[in-house]
């Protein structure tokens, strides 16, 4: 017998071995099932109900397990927008710093999650006596280790990380890696768990004193992209504007992507997790998720639609950048009362935002180099959906009281975020570094803080002489 003759024999045996077990392994185990469907069946079904004598079926925990499913998805669907952020950033950022956007988007999550694990989380939900952070649940010590705490986790986490991811496009193309993930880690470790327990401890264990007021931020146009923005503002100011941004006189160059067929993907990934994030937030599987769903795609979409309006009216034709931010601007906007607004006041919501976007933008960009429009797009709508969340309060329409408070958190969170990341990039910088040098920035973040390039088949355009294009 040949050496191949002897391989196909032997791969003839190991198949019939391998069918024989698993029909040995599946005989019983199909018993097994059997006499487990039938006796999860008997457990369930009552034989006569005593009053209409009809057969009845109970389900326990049915409720339960459908929460538990339901949050677990919509925590998926939060992790994918991290995938949409790196497109966001990516697209709308120069191909040479590609890598870079791309490996602090995969620390802002991977990092992110292990300090909300050993720290935030206790500090966001632990109980308190004072109202202003948690004092127990680091590493999650204390608390029923069971399905439900850790979808819960799981839920917190991805979101953590989301406000964290916001600040890489504000500080793109010219921020030391290693600075950037100091900052990443401390703030989904300290500063926004800290506000987050101020407006959403009392989820689990917590009581803060702002939800204490009764402020309304649903899902966290405040506690997450109001956070996520300011610190972004903080980063962006001390880090200083691009090479290249402003004239001499001081007026701002626009410097283009590379993609915005990266920027659009990844704005239709963040807008189905979404989803997830604004409907998920209920951690509870029943038809509460409706209204929430309608009017996140209402809100997005009118955001999308006023944004592009506006550019088309002013310049003529109608800007793709700038509609993509009016998208998030709608989602972002509509994220504090995506479960309390009546689907008219929605599209309100998502219009304001999307014209709002626009304005931002352009005046952030006359003293502050954001490439992305992360300031904009999460700090100043997130202000106002958290702002119109009180305004157009169903059933209770601009009640003063109502809208003092959501003032108050809006401020709260400024003061808090701005404070506290301005102080802790003011340290980075004159420690372990915030800002690369020039000739490495002119280079690209890819070959001179990652020694990788994006595209090693292309040279990218801004390294050529305008002679040679």
């Amino acid at each position: 017998m040949t050496y191949n003759n002897m391989l196909r024999s032997s791969g003839v045996i190991f198949l019939l071995l391998l069918l024989y077990l698993g029909f040995a392994l599946a005989s019983p185990h199909a018993e097994t099932s059997e006499v487990s469907e039938a006796a999860t069946l008997a457990a369930v079904v009552d034989p006569v109900d005593p009053e209409s004598g009809l057969a009845t079926v109970q389900v326990p925990d049915a409720q339960a397990n459908l929460n538990l499913i339901w949050t677990m998805i919509a925590a998926i669907l939060v992790f994918l927008m991290q995938a949409g952020f790196a497109l966001v950033e990516t697209g709308l950022t120069r191909s040479k710093n590609a890598v870079n956007i791309i490996m602090k988007n995969i620390m802002d999550v991977s990092a992110g999650c292990l300090v909300f694990f050993a720290v935030g989380f206790g500090l966001m939900f632990g109980t308190t006596s004072t109202g202003w952070f948690g004092t127990e649940g680091f590493l999650l010590s204390g608390l029923p280790q069971e399905p439900w705490t850790w979808a819960f986790f799981v839920f917190q986490a991805v979101f953590a990380a989301t406000a964290a991811t916001i600040v890489s496009g504000a500080v793109a193309e010219r921020t030391r890696f290693t600075g950037y993930l100091v900052f990443s880690i401390v703030i989904t470790g300290l500063i926004y768990p800290v506000f987050g327990s101020w407006a959403w401890g009392g989820l689990l264990n917590g009581s803060g004193w702002l939800e204490n007021m009764g402020f309304i931020d649903f899902a966290g146009s405040t506690v997450v992209h109001s956070v996520g923005g300011w610190a972004a503002l903080a980063g962006a100011l001390v880090v200083g504007p691009r090479v290249g941004k402003y004239n001499e006189d001081g007026k701002p160059k626009h410097i283009p992507g590379h993609s915005l067929p990266l920027a659009a993907l990844g704005v239709f990934i963040l807008w189905f997790g979404w989803f997830g994030f604004n409907a998920g937030s209920t951690t509870t599987g029943d038809g509460s998720v409706a209204l929430i769903m309608i009017n996140t795609l209402l809100a997005s979409a009118a955001g999308a639609t006023m944004a592009m309006a506006v550019t088309w009216i002013r310049n003529g034709k109608p800007d793709a950048p700038i509609t993509l931010n009016g998208v998030l601007a709608g989602l972002v906007g509509i994220t504090a009362g995506c479960a309390n607004l009546d689907p008219g006041f929605a599209i309100l919501t998502g219009a304001i935002a999307g014209i709002l976007v626009v304005y931002a933008m352009e005046w952030v960009d006359r003293k502050v180099d954001d490439p992305v429009g992360a300031i904009a797009v999460h700090g100043v709508c997130g202000a106002w959906g958290t702002l119109a969340a009180g305004l157009f309060n169903a059933g209770d329409l601009f009640n003063p009281a109502v809208v003092g408070v959501q003032l108050l958190g809006i401020v709260a969170a400024f003061i808090w975020t701005f404070t506290v990341s301005f102080g802790l990039f003011q340290l980075l910088k004159r420690t372990v570094g915030l800002r690369v040098e020039s000739d490495f920035e002119k280079d690209g973040l890819d070959r001179t803080e990652h020694d990788n390039l994006a595209y090693p088949e292309f040279i990218p355009t801004d390294t050529l002489e305008l002679a040679e294009l």
